[in-house]
């Protein structure tokens, strides 16, 4: 199978596969940073004219790229298995149609908040739900705000971390667990984004570089803030038209680019062999938030989007 993201664009990014890493979930605990090699910063200079590398590093942001943690990891959050949901917190149900599953649940006190430029909760827990059944051909379409109860993000009080496991909903098959550990580096703006066209102008880099990008960016990509990667064309740009009112909005509509900046990463989850997540054809799913929503916890106006091959 193949599909289209939500402007109906093909994908453009390919997907590296992974091996299998079974690990048991250790406790959340602070992390000590560690940064990558800045191979985006040297695929710049190796591939643009100076000016046009400098324009397009000062775009980098600040990514807490998640991994599967090893025995000596510190973990700071986990895909799959179920969640610690405090008493009077419904398990999220998309009304007509089924609950959602669990996708992931995050330890914000362990997340590296003052290294990213996003305003995360300094503590609690974030937790991630969508509508998975791969047996009902319902979509989460962020062009249709009768879709958008297809998925929700939670943030769930620090005490909350000792409730009881919630047991999955009947007909509800929880994904496999996997713990995940945290390394910073930066992340690099998708060619589609308007801030990017706007700085660095239309057509500007050549094909050599966009390559080389797409191929620093293979494999399961996992992410807390920074950039998306998208799976076809900017994030951004497909929640901005979503929240201008979506099916009734021109994809040529100026008021698009404007909006698409007003828009930050929250979260985004990749396809994942090691848990059994697929979206769609080895796709994405990605939770975005205007800041001033993010530093207030409004997390009811996160909006979402997903991208496949």
């Amino acid at each position: 199978m193949s599909c289209l993201d939500a402007a109906g664009r093909y994908p453009r990014r390919g997907r590296a596969p992974v091996a299998p890493v079974r690990l048991s979930v250790a406790p959340a605990i602070m992390v000590r940073m560690t940064t990558e090699p800045d191979a985006l910063r040297t695929l710049a200079r190796t591939h643009l004219p100076a000016d046009l590398a400098a324009r397009w590093t000062g775009l980098l942001r600040p990514a807490a790229h998640l991994r599967p943690a090893g025995a000596a990891d510190p973990v700071v959050g986990r895909l799959g298995g179920l969640p610690r949901l405090p008493e009077g917190t419904d398990w999220p149900v998309w009304e007509g149609r089924g609950p959602l599953g669990f996708v992931a649940e995050l330890d914000c006190a362990a997340l590296p908040g003052e290294e990213l430029d996003i305003p995360l909760p300094a503590d609690g827990r974030l937790a991630f739900f969508y509508y998975g059944d791969e047996d009902d051909d319902a979509l989460v379409d962020t062009a249709d705000p009768d879709t958008w109860a297809g998925a929700r993000v939670l943030h769930l009080p620090p005490a909350s971390a000792d409730a009881p496991v919630r047991p999955a909903p009947p007909g509800l098959t929880p994904y496999p667990e996997l713990p995940l550990t945290v390394h910073m580096a930066p992340s690099a703006p998708d060619f589609d984004l308007p801030a990017l066209t706007a700085a660095c102008g239309e057509d500007a880099f050549p094909d050599a570089f966009e390559r080389a990008i797409w191929d620093h960016q293979s494999g399961v990509a996992h992410q807390i803030g920074g950039h998306a990667q998208a799976v076809q064309g900017a994030v951004e740009i497909v929640v901005a038209h979503g929240a201008l009112g979506g099916r009734d909005v021109s994809w040529e509509d100026p008021r698009l680019e404007e909006e698409a900046g007003r828009w930050v990463l929250l979260a985004q989850f990749d396809s994942d062999e090691d848990v059994d997540m697929m979206w769609g054809d080895c796709g994405a799913l990605y939770w975005l938030i205007r800041p001033d929503d993010l530093a207030a916890g409004r997390f009811e106006k996160a909006m979402f989007t997903w991208q496949c091959c």
